[in-house]
């Protein structure tokens, strides 16, 4: 049973802990600020870098800023006035991090430079053990895995990658002792990360190629630096949080042409083909640019400065595909050889593949990968039947694509404390999810999606998995999440003693 304790107790374990978080990102930061809350101390947070932070530690392109408007890219409880722009740029962020593990106290907590290899679930002891890079493994009650899906660079498969003699780095890898000044540059991937440094790269290249397989979905980014008088403002009681809920309700309204109709995301569409015709007088490059699939069914963008970027002198847009990269070139489908320096892969994450390539045993020995053979599937994206007291933040089917992840990893949060406070009333050992609620879960979650954009809308995304099934998007409102996992159902659960 897990060991919950007085609030006034700050104990630290120095053995093994009565339960592990995997990830200091805000998901681990989170559990670890929620957990202490709730009076549970007996925990760590290991994290494979050397610094917190997740995402925005690993991110440090040119122009690396998170796509969501800052006052709800933040927790609910820990609102930040001082945010020094409407989208607030990686450093921030980051920042905001540390302060959060200041204020609440996490740092004892932490493990950083302590990489999980793999989790196995002893049946006899009913507890979890956690294997660490260098040898050592620890025995915990519970496991909260807060690894996050944007964490592990993809790649594409492009005959002759390796032989390029140049530089070459993931922008979520950036080498920043690459000097692309004077430099023939080549971008291969136009996804979020891409029209953020792209336009930054774009006045220091001497040459840069942008090659796009599919164009996105831009909409005009409503940034702006926040005044003194306005930061003022912020810091009156009550004004941050109203701000907050104004932003929320405004990004929630857009989940009507995800979650309702498909043909609602016309407004949407309306609005990116005016910003693009607004920003590219050349008519074939407008039409290079004009995606051919509904929007949304890929991630919806916001950026003010990628189309002018393209329409610089200094640089071209290649549409054709990539027939193969060669020692100090990329040969582009058509047989156009392009002399390049260095390569810059906007490609991407391993998002579905995230969770699945992880070793992860459960009961009777099961691994993840098994139990997942026919596709990833969980209970609320939380829990997953087989593997009792694990729990997953940002887990299957609980991204968005219009509203602020923060807001969906609280409400898991919340529902992983309610499993433990279920666990100490009842003074079973672990809870395991029952198959027959976590198949009934995924049925009526595929009859949600299939219908609406991600699966009907045309294109192909990371948000679907190699069978063509979305397991990424949570098909709903944020709201309807909030209130789907406010208490849990313990008729959900097998309770192991």
């Amino acid at each position: 049973m897990l060991d919950r304790t007085s609030n006034s107790v700050r104990r630290v374990p120095v053995g093994d802990p009565g339960m592990v978080i995997v990830g200091a990102g805000f998901s681990g930061i989170g559990m670890a600020i929620k957990l202490k809350e709730a009076g549970y101390h007996d925990f760590v947070v290991l994290e494979k870098g050397d610094e917190l932070g997740g995402t925005w530690r690993d991110n440090t392109y040119p122009g690396c800023a998170c796509d969501v408007p800052s006052p709800m890219y933040s927790y609910s409880y820990e609102l930040n006035p001082g945010w020094s722009r409407m989208f607030s740029p990686q450093e921030e962020i980051w920042a905001y991090l540390r302060h959060c593990v200041d204020k609440y106290g996490i740092g004892p907590h932490l493990r950083l430079g302590t990489r999980v290899v793999s989790l196995e679930y002893d049946d006899a002891a009913h507890r979890w053990e956690v294997a660490v890079e260098g040898g050592r493994t620890l025995r915990a009650n519970a496991v909260v895995s807060g690894v996050g899906a944007l964490h592990v660079p993809a790649f594409p498969e492009i005959p002759g990658r390796e032989r390029f003699s140049g530089a070459s780095f993931h922008s979520a890898e950036w080498d920043h002792s690459v000097e692309l000044g004077g430099k023939r540059v080549a971008v291969i991937g136009t996804g979020a990360s891409a029209v953020q440094f792209v336009p930054r790269i774009a006045p220091e290249a001497d040459r840069l190629t942008v090659f796009q397989r599919t164009p996105p979905w831009i909409h005009p980014k409503p940034d702006f630096a926040f005044s003194p008088r306005a930061g003022r403002v912020l810091r009156l009681p009550g004004a941050a949080r109203a701000v907050r809920y104004g932003i929320y309700w405004l990004l929630e309204s857009r989940a009507l042409g995800f979650t309702v109709d498909p043909r609602l995301m016309k407004v949407h569409e309306r609005l990116a083909i005016k910003h693009l015709e607004s920003q590219v007088s050349d008519p074939a490059l407008r039409r290079e640019l004009t995606p051919g699939y509904t929007i949304g069914c890929k991630r919806m963008l916001v950026s003010s400065d990628y189309y002018p970027a393209l329409t610089r002198d200094n640089v071209s847009l290649v549409t054709g595909g990539i027939a193969e990269i060669r020692e100090r070139s990329v040969v582009d489908a058509a047989g156009v050889e392009h002399d390049t320096d260095v390569i810059i892969y906007g490609t991407g994450f391993k998002v579905t593949e995230a969770l699945s390539e992880q070793r992860i045993v459960g009961r009777g020995g099961v691994k993840i990968q098994d139990a997942w053979r026919d596709g990833i599937e969980t209970y609320y994206g939380i829990a997953t039947a087989g593997f009792p007291n694990l729990f997953f933040l940002l887990g299957p089917n609980t991204g968005l694509g219009h509203n602020s992840v923060v807001f969906m990893i609280e409400s898991q949060v919340r529902y992983v404390v309610e499993c433990l406070r279920l666990l100490s009333r009842t003074g079973a050992r672990a809870l395991d999810v029952r198959p027959e609620r976590q198949r009934a879960f995924n049925r009526r979650l595929r009859e949600r999606l299939d219908p609406l954009v991600w699966n009907a809308g045309g294109c192909t995304s990371w948000y679907l998995d190699e069978h063509g099934v979305n397991r990424t998007i949570w098909p709903g409102f944020t709201f309807e999440y909030w209130a789907r996992t406010r208490k849990v159902k313990p008729e959900a659960y097998e309770l192991i003693y």
